[in-house]
């Protein structure tokens, strides 16, 4: 998943022709670190397989069908243990026969265990529906789209597909899996899978059914689905775009240089591995910037921005097609092995594409937000490997992104960049379609470029970097000459000059909103006016500006962009928007709070559940 967004235009770059596969070279039964998210026993039993065939029931916002899995397991397993959030099971049957099943006491945040009785076999069918406030679905009516038709897409990360597949929810237990969808006849699924019936085939009277097929195995929580009113337009060979017919061109348009980013990456780490990279533009309360389904990236509309200025999300959702999906955090106390991986990766794209000094303006951006976590996260969260207890869907924030970045950034100042590409190329060629940790991570690293140095080791500072907090004394901030002037004119502006002074219309995405975050906490309401005149920002078309605006304007309590405040919260459901937005609000006083409540009385149902449980815990009642 992606956090923020930057500016890039493309070169291109040839791509490598590609290796052969290691799909199943890991053993089945290797033995996996446990996690804590899931009531899975994989040292006993696991999941390869999922094969699921599904109804969706718009009407009542279900799922209903079942789900063979087939699974490995030890000679003496007599059962296997899934997760289940919600779920409702019908019949349970172990090979050809009805199988005993318990379901478990629920634990806060990660559902219930699902016990079946084996008797030998290795293939379970499990007939069961989802429940209508599934976490991981979003069930959308006609006037919250773009056509005036239902959608409907899924979020699984980090551990929401137990509330509509029944299986071991947990990163390390890879499975492949297959899926036949039956959809309303007017509307199409997509799903992260090689889709073998791109029109559907015939279901009954007013259906159509869809069929997928996914034969790499991936983490579960990389399982998605998308049904909605959907065209299609080709921008590469392998590269495309599934919008609603109104947007779809748009977003052509934005994501015209996916397959440069794609031959960039290859060039990098290795040869793309998933057969083609679409991205699906979803409706504007998916909750996050990206979702890095493999074969189908979900994009949030609000990276639409007529200029191309925010498509690094592509490139971020990209680069997790190597870390995240091709090798995944075992447990999500490791969770920036993904994440901080691919904001490297992600930046290393973004400098073969635009160039050097545009890398190092993000990574200045990226080192201020590192700053402002350390300020807020508890020393256990500051460690790239956490401690203490975890929560899947809370382990996300600067520490794991841009920290997780900068000590990559710091291995390659240490110790050359064209080392460090060549161990990263090779990393993911021997850990392919594997699960990792940090610990296996670093006993890698020192077999492989350390090779028993002390005097490197000393320099790297390997075990701070992951298992201390704060940042390591041989981290080096960011220097970025394109932010070099931006203290003069927010200081020019403080002192009573005119906004319009700023050269705004030469600055990139990065640059704006360095100034606008550069900006005293404090402002008087005349100089908010005049900042907002100058540069339209309460209704600006870049979301990432007119974020960072908005919350000056509500830490200030300026009421004239309170329209503008409710408009952006009610026309898109981003987390990492909406979140600090209300939380800015609730701590500005009457006027915020009022705000919040009654905004959010209203536009609630919009959300998505994974942003509606985010924002019940800020918006308290009166």
């Amino acid at each position: 998943m992606l956090r923020r967004t930057l500016l890039l235009s493309a070169i291109a770059i040839p791509a490598l022709s590609a290796c052969a596969s290691t799909v199943g070279a890991a053993d089945p039964m290797a033995p996996l670190p446990h996690d804590t998210s899931s009531h899975a026993r994989p040292d006993e039993a696991r999941v390869r397989h999922v094969s699921l065939d599904l109804t969706a029931d718009f009407d009542r916002k279900v799922f209903h069908g079942k789900a063979t899995l087939d699974i490995v397991a030890r000679n003496d397993a007599r059962e296997i243990v899934l997760d289940s959030d919600g779920l409702v099971i019908r019949a349970v049957r172990a090979g050809t026969r009805e199988a005993a099943y318990t379901i478990g006491e629920v634990s806060a945040g990660k559902g219930a265990p699902l016990t079946i009785q084996l008797n030998g076999a290795r293939q379970i069918e499990i007939e069961y529906e989802s429940a209508p406030n599934a976490s991981a679905l979003q069930w959308l009516e006609p006037a919250q789209t773009a056509s005036n038709k239902r959608f409907l897409f899924s979020q699984g990360q980090s551990i929401h597909n137990r509330t509509w597949i029944p299986t071991q929810d947990s990163p390390g237990i890879r499975q492949t899996y297959d899926a036949r969808i039956v959809v309303p006849a007017d509307l199409k699924a997509v799903m992260s899978a090689e889709m073998l019936t791109p029109d559907g085939e015939p279901a009954g009277e007013g259906q159509r059914a869809f069929r997928f097929r996914m034969p790499q195995p991936i983490p579960p929580y990389l399982i998605a689905i998308g049904i909605g009113d959907l065209a299609f337009r080709a921008v590469g060979p392998r590269t495309g775009v599934y919008a609603e017919p109104s947007v779809v061109e748009r977003g052509a348009y934005e994501c015209a240089d996916m397959e440069r980013m794609m031959d960039v990456a290859e060039a990098l780490y290795g040869p793309y591995r998933w057969g083609r990279y679409d991205v699906l533009i979803l409706p504007p309360s998916f909750p996050y910037g990206g979702m890095e389904n493999p074969r189908l990236t979900f994009l949030t509309p609000t990276f639409l921005a007529g200029d191309r200025s925010l498509v690094s999300l592509v490139a971020h959702e990209l680069a997790h097609s190597w870390s995240g999906n091709l090798v995944t955090n075992a447990v999500w106390a490791d969770s920036w092995l993904n994440e901080g991986f691919t904001s490297y990766i992600e930046g290393r794209i973004g400098e073969a594409l635009f160039g050097a000094e545009h890398a190092r303006m993000a990574e200045a951006l990226a080192w201020s937000d590192i700053q402002a976590a350390l300020t807020t996260v508890t020393p256990d969260g500051q460690r790239l490997h956490w401690v203490g207890e975890v929560d899947a869907n809370e382990n996300s924030s600067a520490i794991t992104y841009d920290k997780g970045a900068t000590f990559l950034r710091t291995v390659e100042r240490i110790v050359g960049r064209d080392r460090l590409d060549s161990y990263l190329r090779s990393y993911f060629d021997r850990y392919a379609f594997q699960p990792m940790t940090t610990q296996a991570f670093l006993a890698d690293f020192r077999q492989h470029v350390v090779r028993g140095d002390a005097a490197l080791e000393e320099r790297l500072m390997l075990d701070q970097w992951a298992y201390e907090p704060g940042i390591p004394s041989n981290a080096v901030a960011p220097v970025a000459s394109g932010f070099d002037e931006i203290p003069n004119y927010v200081a020019a502006f403080v002192a009573g000059g005119p906004a319009a002074a700023a050269p705004w219309e030469h600055w990139n995405t990065m640059q704006r909103q360095r100034y606008l975050q550069t900006m005293p906490r404090q402002l008087p309401a005349e100089r908010l006016r005049e900042l907002e005149r100058a540069f339209a920002l309460d209704t600006i078309g870049n979301m990432e500006v007119r974020f960072d605006w908005l919350m000056i304007a509500v830490r200030n309590g300026y009421q004239p962009s309170g329209p503008a405040v409710e408009r952006f919260l009610s026309e898109q459901g981003r987390g990492k928007f909406v979140r600090p937005i209300y939380r800015a609000l609730m701590d500005e006083g009457a006027w915020g709070q009022n705000l919040a409540r009654t905004l959010y009385r209203n536009v609630r149902g919009r959300y998505h559940p994974i942003v509606q449980a985010g924002v019940d815990r800020i918006v308290t009642p009166a």
